[in-house]
């Protein structure tokens, strides 16, 4: 609870609209569809193929974005589902201009310089609104709705390799966070241990209070400290363990 009395979350959530992996995304994800209507046979399983795994690279960045207030993990599982989908896509592209005997752009061609040139404009606004822009689809427009399905192919080439970088990007921080911050479970317990500090700074019963004496171990003698159980029926709840665990276990109630 905050000042003014309302419930404050402990991780945040949402606010997947201000990614720009997700904005990125849509744009990929739109122009599939409507490269699909334009140069595949409706017939073939491509087509669903292929607007799926767009489709699943998107929504799978606003799902882990909503999976953040609860599971650090489910969130990195989701981004990176979302990474290997649209990795899937790039393939089908790079296969479209493979088969009909297409070139694909190399990384300095002045075409796949010019794809990037705009992304990176995009990626640095500073007049961002918390929704994609419908000027994004519109800066592409040039290489998207052009006549020629080999100029699209390799346009979306250059977007899906964007996206994934800034994917890439989301998944490192989403890492580095966890590593240093811990997961939900982890912040939750210590965010209950600071509460109950505050509420009562001289309970003696509070296990993690620094002046508070611990018998030795019964097995070895050496100090004690206060551990949580993780599994089993006693999930949760706090004993004193020997400090040289592994080593030795011997354990004690609080």
């Amino acid at each position: 609870m905050n000042e003014s009395g309302t419930y404050k979350k402990l991780r945040p959530s949402g606010g997947y609209r201000d990614l720009r992996s997700f904005q990125a995304s849509t744009i990929v994800y739109d122009a599939t569809v409507s490269f699909c209507e334009r140069f595949i046979d409706k017939r073939s399983r491509l087509v669903d193929q292929m607007v799926q795994a767009a489709r699943s690279g998107r929504q799978n960045i606003a799902e882990g974005s909503r999976a953040a207030a609860t599971s650090s993990q489910t969130e990195l599982r989701l981004v990176n589902v979302a990474r290997a989908s649209l990795d899937e896509l790039l393939l089908d592209y790079e296969d479209f201009l493979r088969q009909r005997g297409k070139r694909q752009w190399t990384k300095d061609d002045p075409e796949a310089k010019e794809v990037r040139g705009v992304g990176k404009k995009l990626h640095h606004r500073s007049d961002r609104t918390d929704r994609a822009d419908p000027t994004d689809h519109e800066a592409y427009a040039a290489w998207l709705q052009h006549s020629d399905p080999a100029i699209v192919a390799n346009a979306m080439i250059c977007l899906i390799h964007q996206t994934n970088y800034l994917l890439d990007q989301q998944i490192s921080v989403l890492e580095r966070s966890f590593v240093n911050e811990g997961g939900y479970s982890e912040q939750l317990a210590a965010a209950r241990l600071q509460k109950r500090k505050s509420l009562h700074p001289t309970d003696r019963s509070d296990p993690t209070d620094e002046k508070r004496k611990f018998p030795p171990c019964p097995k070895c003698g050496k100090p004690m400290v206060v551990r949580t159980a993780r599994q089993g029926k006693n999930a949760g709840s706090q004993f004193l363990g020997c400090s040289s665990y592994p080593q030795c276990r011997g354990i004690a109630a609080v």
